[in-house]
This record gives structure tokens, sequence and C-alpha cells, in this order.
């Protein structure tokens, strides 16, 4: 752990680490175990050189998703610029019941709500911001807020040439034809991939290192579809029983995906870029 990270652990709880240990963890952070000197032990994860307001951002989404009452969130227990806290939990594996019992809350989640559909202040998906103005509809909301500027941002970075962001624009075009019946604003993830899914000791799955937002339910739900997630039709079945879909959901899977796979053409180069523009081709001959 950098000194930075130490210090802010030390300074926010109060507390000398007295052991610390590398945990796996994402691709942007470090993460650690810390055993502090009353015995305690805390997740920490940790970037010296974050975005401004990186953590708080997380710290107040993680708030945000677990106020919610619905799929369980780590408590967080402090965050600066170097560093958020999160309560430890004991590590797990998946089982069938609680792939049911976590789509059951994953729509309880989503029912909790939003204000609007976006965020305010930002929040981050890796460690790029998400733009926060608002719209009046999701399809408007998903157009302008989500799909137009990872478009840009992986064309400007060589993700994407000119003839897959026509491609990508003609989507846009076509998206309140394409978007499905209108919902309010869901509570959601926004970064729902597997990754993002903590298993503890007892099977159940915690929402962790979220994108949250008001957002559409089918978002998140894409998300989980995209790079898969243990026992999945299970979550999924138990969802649409707590709180059915909207008829058609399947085929709007990757109009959803787009978004999620421009961020990482912005990120990790063209071959997410063609991914993005074979999902938009995909939405728009089914159309």
């Amino acid at each position: 752990m950098s000194a930075p990270a130490r210090a802010a652990v030390e300074r926010l709880l109060g507390q000398d680490a007295a052991e610390v240990t590398g945990v796996p963890g994402g691709d942007i952070c470090a993460t650690h175990r810390v055993r502090l000197d009353d015995g305690t032990t805390v997740f920490v994860k940790a970037l010296d050189d974050a975005p401004p307001g990186f953590f708080a951002a997380e710290a107040r989404g993680l708030r945000w998703l677990r106020d919610a009452h619905g799929a369980p969130v780590p408590r967080v227990l402090g965050a600066d610029e170097h560093a958020l806290i999160e309560e430890w939990v004991a590590p797990g594996s998946p089982t069938p019941v609680a792939a049911e019992r976590f789509g059951d809350v994953l729509a309880r989640t989503h029912r909790a709500g939003a204000e609007r559909f976006g965020v305010d202040p930002p929040a981050y998906i890796g460690t790029l911001p998400l733009p926060s103005g608002g719209a009046a509809t999701w399809p408007e909301f998903f157009a302008s807020q989500r799909i137009e500027p990872f478009a840009r941002l992986a064309r400007d970075r060589g993700a994407l040439d000119a003839a897959q962001t026509a491609t990508i624009e003609q989507l846009v075009q076509r998206l309140p034809t394409l978007a499905g019946p209108p919902e309010p604003p869901s509570r959601i993830h926004g970064d729902l991939w597997t990754g993002n899914l903590l298993c503890g000791a007892d099977g159940a799955a915690l929402l962790i290192d979220p994108a949250a937002q008001g957002g559409h339910r089918e978002t998140d739900l894409a998300m989980l579809q995209l790079f898969g997630a243990p026992h999945l039709e299970l979550v999924l079945a138990a969802y649409d029983r707590a709180w059915p879909l909207s008829e058609g959901w399947r085929d709007r899977v990757p109009l959803h995906q787009v978004h999620p796979l421009l961020v990482h053409a912005a990120l990790f180069g063209r071959s997410y870029g063609a991914a993005a523009v074979r999902a938009a081709e995909s939405v728009l001959r089914a159309g």
C-alpha cells in the first residue's frame, strides 16, 4: 500500500494500519485487506493519481444503492482523494439459491427509483467521468449522455473509424423507436458486470464498484449478460418474477450493451469498438 493510501486509512479511521495484505481487485485500483490496531479488518481500494472526486463519487454511489434496502452493499467507512475504505466481506462461492435471491433484491434496488435519468454530481465508469446533464426521457438521455459522448471519445482515441461512427450515429437517430416502452428512472448500479459483484461467505452477491445513476433497469441486466455471471438465467428469471420486464426486453439487450462497449473501446481499443458496432448493427437489423 502506498504511503498516501496508508495515511488516508489512519486519518479517516483514527487507527494505525497494523497489517496490510494485497487482495485481488480491479485493473485500475490497488486493493488491500487491512487489519487495524483494534483487530478490525477493513477493505481498502487505493489510487494515488485518482481523478478529482473519484472515491467520493464511488462512496456516494455505494451509500445511495445501500439506501434502497435491496441488493446488499458493503458499508462505506471513509473516503478521500487517495482511498475508499469499506467493511471487509469474507469471500465465498455463488450458489443457485443465492442467484435467485440476487435477482429478487436487485429488482428491489431498481424499484427504489431516482429523481431523474443521470447523476449529479458526476460519477465515474472506470476512470472516465459520466456526463450528468438532464434529459426528459430515457432515449434522449441514453443518446446524449451515454452513446454520443463515448462514441466521440472512442473515435478520438482511434477505437472507431468513420464508417463505424456512422453506424453508431444511425442508432442514435433511431433510438426513440428502439428503446421499448417508457419507464421511469430506476436506481441502477450502472457498471454491473460480474467483476462488480462480490460473493460473500454466505453465497450472497453484493454490489461493489458502481457507476450509480438514475437509468433504465434493463441496462444493469444487459451488463450482467455482456461478460456472463454465475447462474445468470436464475438471476434473470427471479428478477422477472419480482418485477416483470417489458415485452421484448431480451431483444433490447444489445442496445443497452452499446454504451459499456464504447466505454471499453475508449479505454482498451479497437476490438471493443468493433464489438459496439456489431451490437448496434444487430439492434438496427432487428428494429
